[in-house]
């Protein structure tokens, strides 16, 4: 369970959230608890993805409503001793963090934490709080809906009891043992995709013109080489990346400003977990083969500069193989294996690289949850005294 000194700040900073617009704790345990649900619960509301928005630009989210009923006028004080500003507020902040603890614990999500925590004999600080927390920011949420999101919990606490299912296990191009993020039926999968489902890929390819002169006035007016290499393997592979989007937000002081078109349709899809930019691959070079653990992503590369030969530049995923374009897109699961190589001996291959949860198989709630999970974690990670946080935060 949570740390006893730390339970009542978590919850209370969780329900005020839940019933208040704007809120002021100046006094907060130095635990990586409060830190993380305070950081989160408080920061400024990050662009939403709408799957049925038509609009370019990403959704914004509205004010919370401050609720009906018992609660609706829940402040939480400054430190003047009084709290909330009325008496009995310890008693009042512990009996809704217990009851909104419990409450949680028999619902699906909380049932998942504590099969596992039986099975396994084990805890985790970080998922203990996340059943409460889901309940208290999506109340409306039903089990039925949050049901894959428990699949979910269930494999990252206890995988040994609650394996893959067999189609990725008897694949031979998908190595199970590689899966550290997973999310139970999805529904059947490929290694590519038709781009021509999602409104990105028709976005990026109706732009395509602007995103290339846009690309170029980064390369040439922005004072800084933003360009780095975002894994230990790609170092020795010649791959680098500028970075737009890591881990599902913005970079601090990016020139933002030189590429708004390129900005705005990456926000158009539900970006987390890892990156989304523009990635070079040196002449004669190449990924080597690997694939990446998490179900609930897909990729899409947009080629910006292919070597003129485009034959040259090319990934295999799984069994197939594809070269690259400019102005077309390619759409594929990264749980295949998968390689890439440059042959041209003078041309670099440039693209513009985007992993975003996978909006062809997951509800729009899904993917609310695991942004807000991902968002969670990197906090809690940081509360943790972990200074950067790494591409794979589940």
């Amino acid at each position: 369970m949570v740390k006893n000194g730390a339970m009542n700040v978590v919850f209370a900073l969780v329900l005020a959230a839940s019933y208040t617009d704007a809120f002021n704790v100046v006094s907060i345990p130095s635990n990586s608890y409060a830190v993380a649900i305070h950081s989160a619960v408080t920061k400024t509301a990050a662009p939403k993805w709408n799957k049925n928005s038509s609009e370019l630009f990403a959704v914004k989210k509205g004010k919370k409503s401050k609720g009906k009923g018992k609660g609706k006028n829940i402040k939480v004080g400054r430190s003047t001793g009084k709290g909330f500003g009325q008496p009995g507020t310890k008693e009042v902040v512990s009996n809704l963090a217990t009851k909104t603890m419990d409450d949680a614990s028999t619902r699906i999500l909380g049932q998942a934490l504590n099969n596992a925590q039986v099975n396994t004999k084990q805890q985790d600080e970080f998922w203990e709080i996340i059943p409460a927390l889901i309940h208290s920011r999506f109340p409306q949420a039903t089990d039925l809906e949050l049901k894959r999101i428990a699949g979910m919990m269930s494999y990252t606490l206890d995988p040994e009891d609650n394996p893959v299912e067999a189609s990725i296990v008897d694949d031979p191009y998908r190595p199970h043992q590689d899966i550290h993020a997973y999310m139970p039926n999805l529904g059947s999968t490929k290694p590519f995709h038709d781009p021509n489902q999602l409104r990105l890929c028709k976005l990026l390819r109706e732009n395509y013109d602007t995103i290339v002169e846009e690309y170029h006035a980064l390369l040439e007016k922005d004072a800084q080489d933003r360009f780095q290499s975002v894994t230990s393997m790609n170092y020795d592979s010649g791959w680098k990346t500028m970075v737009l989007f890591y881990n599902g937000h913005r970079i601090d002081s990016f020139p933002y400003h030189l590429c708004p078109v390129t900005t705005k349709i990456l926000e158009t899809v539900p970006l987390a977990g890892r990156i989304a930019g523009f990635n070079r691959q040196s002449p004669n070079s190449g990924i080597p083969l690997h694939s990446d653990g998490n179900n609930m992503w897909l990729t899409c590369q947009m080629g910006i500069h292919v070597p003129s030969d485009h034959t040259k530049a090319w990934i295999r995923v799984g069994p197939e193989t594809r070269n690259w374009k400019n102005g077309e897109c390619l759409l594929y699961d990264t749980t295949y294996e998968h390689e890439t190589f440059n042959e041209s001996l003078d041309e670099e291959r440039v693209v513009l690289h985007v992993d975003f949860f996978n909006t062809l198989e997951m509800t729009e709630l899904e993917i609310d949850i695991m942004t807000y999970i991902y968002d969670m974690k990197e906090k809690f990670m940081k509360a943790e005294g972990v200074t950067k946080v790494g591409s794979q935060i589940l």
